[in-house]
């Protein structure tokens, strides 16, 4: 009874983060040496937690990173560009350009975005972004335990506690001294089936 309520369990919360979705990619070291791009404000980690507008529940969750490169560590996430290489769940050359249309691309009809960032060291920042190199192609639903399993391990977030859910996960985060926080809302189509990278211009 107890294997059977915890795989039922399992299946709920599978279903509730659906948006955790994709498959394994291996972008070559001269694709990501093309497009490599380093912020030149402070080093920092930005969390993105996708809500669900009409539940009120968290439905993904990915980590800017700014360190010696800036990427998106985006677990078993679901955005795509043609001019954005991917290694296993970490998308490369995030411009300002590039995090805004990735913002963006998640905050529609159905979902609003919050976004958190925290200025961090130079050597926090490095940490993180080599944990999300090494972590390797994320599973189903596992965007929050994966992504609260890395912060976890820097200096300052030991605090977190690693667990399967990304509202838990921004609100921990958000406790964090030195936090700032928004929230993004927009109003496109709820079907992510009408979204075309053609047309998102990075330029």
């Amino acid at each position: 009874m107890f294997c059977f309520a915890r795989g039922f369990a399992a299946l709920l919360l599978a279903l509730s983060l659906m948006a955790c979705s994709k498959p394994a990619t291996w972008a070559s070291d001269e694709d990501l040496a093309k497009v490599q791009y380093r912020d030149a404000g402070p080093t920092k980690l930005t969390l993105f937690t996708m809500i669900n507008n009409r539940s009120g529940a968290g439905a993904h969750t990915s980590l800017m990173i700014s360190a010696s490169q800036r990427v998106i560590w985006d677990p078993a996430g679901s955005f795509y560009h043609p001019t954005i290489p991917e290694r296993n769940d970490v998308l490369f050359g995030i411009r300002p350009q590039v995090a805004d249309a990735y913002t963006r691309y998640h905050a529609r009809e159905t979902f609003h975005v919050i976004v958190q960032e925290i200025e961090v060291s130079p050597a926090v920042a490095e940490q993180a972004l080599q944990l999300a190199l090494a972590r390797g192609n994320v599973g189903d639903a596992q965007c929050a335990l994966s992504t609260s399993g890395i912060l976890s391990q820097l200096e300052g977030f030991e605090s977190l506690k690693v667990g399967w859910y990304p509202k838990k996960l921004a609100e921990q985060f958000g406790a964090l001294p030195g936090v700032t926080e928004r929230k993004l809302y927009e109003y496109d189509n709820a079907d992510l089936r009408s979204y075309d990278p053609a047309e998102v211009k990075l330029d």
